[in-house]
């Protein structure tokens, strides 16, 4: 297990298959079933690299990631966000509400954190789950973009917002847009957009309190520069009937949340038993217990 700072060595770095996670001390067990879900649908076990950029985990969540290793011989190499000094500068004051968290800022910055060497990756959001061998996703051809990703269903209104006019200056409602949270990123074409400039001027534009964070700050730097995947790599807000369709990767969108104890997604109990009957049930406590200091306004640890 890598910690951040460490160098990344990769004895056979033509085969390996990097994985990026970004998520806080909250998300730690639907990160693991991520992780998990990738391995029980591949045999090319020994070629994951996990990079999970987190936010304040605490040692205990760190050693369930860690498990990931001791039974499927994948890598993880850990990157905690509080001790990035750009990360800290560039995001920390971007605007969040209150379903999310600032560490989701982190993938706009994955040129910069990740280890110098690596030319591809998969960005997966922490409330999706493989149902297919992640290596069809990894090896899709990209044609010279820096990005390839599944247009947003609700593209309209993420680009729009309310009557479809409040950010009219900012989109054409016309134009293709894609949703972040299922990403093929080469990252060296991702680097030479200078991300972090293109934030910087965003803000002097005055627009950064408008936008859907970092999924519209994606899609204005990288507008007419992403391949669209086939729909199947990023299912958003999967319901029952889904499941005839074949998805390859599911996304939990929304408020249907497949860790909650009466969940009506689709892929509902598979995905317990990928999280582990021992953890989910663990989660569950936390959650309610997490539930109840904010209703009781206490302190949330």
């Amino acid at each position: 297990m890598l910690r951040h700072g460490a160098e990344l060595t990769d004895p056979s770095p033509d085969s390996a298959i990097h994985v990026v996670l970004t998520f806080d001390d909250d998300f730690w067990a639907p990160a693991y079933t991520v992780m998990r879900s990738i391995c029980l649908t591949t045999f090319r076990r020994k070629d994951l690299v996990f990079h999970l950029l987190h936010d304040d985990l605490r040692p205990e969540r760190a050693a369930d990631l860690e498990r990931i290793t001791e039974e499927f011989g994948a890598r993880v190499a850990r990157y905690e966000l509080s001790d990035n000094a750009e990360f800290n500068a560039i995001c920390r004051q971007l605007p969040v509400d209150r379903r999310l968290h600032v560490v989701m800022y982190a993938r706009l910055l994955l040129d910069r954190i990740l280890p110098a060497g690596i030319g591809r990756v998969i960005y997966l959001d922490s409330d999706t789950m493989a149902l297919t061998a992640i290596e069809h996703l990894y090896e899709q051809e990209m044609d010279g973009h820096p990005i390839a990703a599944v247009s947003d269903p609700r593209r309209t209104f993420n680009m729009m917002g309310r009557d479809m006019r409040e950010k009219r200056e900012i989109f054409d409602p016309a134009s293709p847009y894609f949703n972040s949270g299922v990403m093929l990123i080469d990252l060296p074409k991702f680097a030479s957009f200078d991300v972090a400039a293109r934030l910087e001027e965003l803000k002097q534009r005055g627009i950064i309190q408008k936008l859907y964070f970092d999924q519209d700050i994606l899609n204005l730097i990288f507008a007419g520069r992403w391949k669209p995947l086939h729909w199947r790599f990023n299912v958003m807000e999967p319901r029952v009937a889904h499941q005839a369709l074949d998805p390859y990767i599911v996304h939990y969108t929304g408020t249907n949340r497949p860790w909650k104890l009466f969940s009506t997604v689709a892929f509902g109990r598979p995905y317990r038993h990928v999280m582990t009957n021992e953890l989910f049930c663990r989660y569950l406590r936390h959650r309610a217990k997490q539930f109840w200091f904010k209703k009781l306004g206490l302190m949330k640890r």
